[in-house]
């Protein structure tokens, strides 16, 4: 998926305004303008769309983090994971919603999809590990059409 396809699912999931994005971005502390966030969530065949870079994408992975769970004072800001992939996505999806793997595996399935609790840990382990596994594509969009659900 794009980054520009997470930042809008995300958006609709939340059902929340560009500001409200603004205000996500911002809780990461980084700041972007209302016009950024604008082009950012245009369609890829509208006038003036721009493809969101992998480093907002990932200020905003944290700001939602900060947005849906609040602010730990007693640990330091995560530092920005770049590149962005499907795998870095879903895990910061999981920690944002606080989602079990049994709420993934419940989540995926009701899109006629099958996943087992090994195929899910093998996403969330550490790139380079023998068990690591890319996130796909369809897996990340079926999570996120199910959270808007």
């Amino acid at each position: 998926m794009t980054n520009n396809d997470v930042l809008r699912a995300v958006r609709y999931i939340l059902n929340i305004p560009e500001f409200r994005l603004i205000d996500i971005v911002a809780l990461a502390d980084c700041e972007v303008s209302r016009e950024e966030i604008n082009v950012f969530l245009k369609r890829d065949d509208e006038e003036g769309y721009e493809e969101c870079d992998d480093a907002l994408l990932a200020y905003f992975l944290n700001g939602l983090v900060i947005y849906k769970r609040g602010k730990d004072d007693s640990r330091p800001p995560q530092p920005i994971e770049t590149p962005i992939t499907n795998n870095v996505v879903l895990k910061k999806i999981r920690v944002a919603f606080e989602l079990k793997d049994t709420d993934i595996i419940t989540i995926i399935e009701k899109s006629g999809l099958k996943v087992s609790k090994t195929e899910l840990s093998a996403f969330f382990r550490k790139e380079g590990h023998r068990n690591y596994r890319d996130c796909g594509d369809q897996f990340l969009r079926n999570l996120l059409k199910g959270l808007a659900v």
